[in-house]
């Protein structure tokens, strides 16, 4: 029997904080248009009062302005300022992180950790808590690293078995890139993300080798500064706002650019935030995205409760790792399966 099912019902007790940085080799280089990187260096946040313990894992992001050891700063002083209200309990707990720490890296670590402590400490599931079923299996898309057309063919060849790709795309070269794709995966779904790489001028024409190579979605084309010449796009493949997109609060002024939304919980801040923006964005008429980082399990465990409504689903973090946490998910032939609650929730 699972240890979250035979703890006692959740009381006022004190709790204790604690950080941890951790680095995960990479099974091969991950290549995108800003750099490469051999290992995923993530900082874990947990809470616990000596009967239950929760955790949470980020992925401190450089394009954001955060670092490993600024983020694990920011959990410790914002954890010490949680642990001394700590009769509020996990929801009330969650309230207050959101107002001591900005969205990023460091509150979702601790948003992820409170969320799996009040769980194991009510002996439930946070989807029993949050009133949503239990989440089943889904389809993550498999990301192909930046490479040459020659290479990121071979390599989307190599991977019969997973039917939806993610292609992270450079720029000059990318129609290369997506013939040569096409051509040794006829039967692959595709999406691509260019990490704000393209130009205004490379707009049109990529858009229009994406529509021949009927690739399903366009991430992030341009610089989040940029970003308003896609008001004149052409039609034909819908387009997602990752970089451009953080909170509930960027959603008015991306309507009238982007398609769809990439929900990250490093970027929103942890799963409380990721749950309000997937559902302010369905209001607005957003198609779903959700993503991740490249970090283990632990990371993409709550983000499948995000995804379980998703259009597309890139959870596939620790399948570019060289090993990962124990127990972890189980992710076969795309197919990613919810989390034993002895790794999260």
């Amino acid at each position: 029997m699972a240890e979250c099912s035979i703890l006692p019902p959740p009381i006022n007790a004190p709790i204790a904080i604690a950080v941890r940085t951790e680095t995960w080799p990479l099974a091969a280089a991950f290549v995108i248009s800003r750099g490469a990187k051999t290992e995923a260096a993530v900082v874990v946040a947990e809470v616990g009062d000596g009967i239950a313990t929760g955790r949470g894992e980020c992925v401190p992001y450089a394009r954001y302005g955060e670092t490993v050891e600024g983020v694990a700063a920011a959990i410790r002083t914002a954890g010490a300022a949680l642990a001394a209200g700590s009769a509020a309990g996990g929801g009330g707990l969650r309230s207050r992180l959101a107002t001591i720490l900005p969205a990023g890296a460091a509150r979702n670590a601790l948003d992820c950790a409170l969320w799996d402590y009040e769980a194991k400490r009510a002996g439930t599931s946070v989807s029993g808590i949050i009133g949503r079923r239990a989440p089943g299996p889904l389809l993550t898309a498999y990301t192909l690293s930046l490479d040459t057309p020659e290479a990121m063919a071979a390599k989307a060849a190599g991977v019969p078995h997973l039917p939806l790709l993610k292609l992270k795309l450079g720029g000059a070269g990318d129609d290369a890139r997506l013939r040569a794709i096409r051509a040794s995966r006829p039967d692959a779904r595709l999406i691509v993300d260019a990490n704000e790489a393209w130009t205004p001028a490379l707009l049109a024409p990529l858009l229009a080798v994406c529509r021949e190579t009927a690739v399903e979605l366009v991430e992030q084309p341009l610089p989040a500064h940029d970003d308003e010449a896609l008001e004149a796009r052409p039609p034909g493949v819908a387009i997602c706002a990752d970089e451009s997109l953080h909170t509930r609060a960027d959603l008015p002024h991306l309507a009238r650019r982007y398609d769809a939304i990439n929900i990250k919980l490093d970027k929103a801040g942890g799963l409380s935030e990721a749950l309000a923006l997937s559902s302010d964005a369905r209001a607005l008429g957003f198609k779903i995205m959700v993503g991740c980082m490249v970090a283990t399990s632990l990371a993409m465990a709550p983000a499948l409760l995000v995804a379980q409504d998703a259009d597309w689903v890139d959870l596939d973090g620790p399948l570019l790792l060289a090993r990962d946490r124990t127990p972890c998910l189980v992710i076969a032939n795309g197919l990613i399966t919810p989390p034993p609650p002895e790794l999260w929730g």
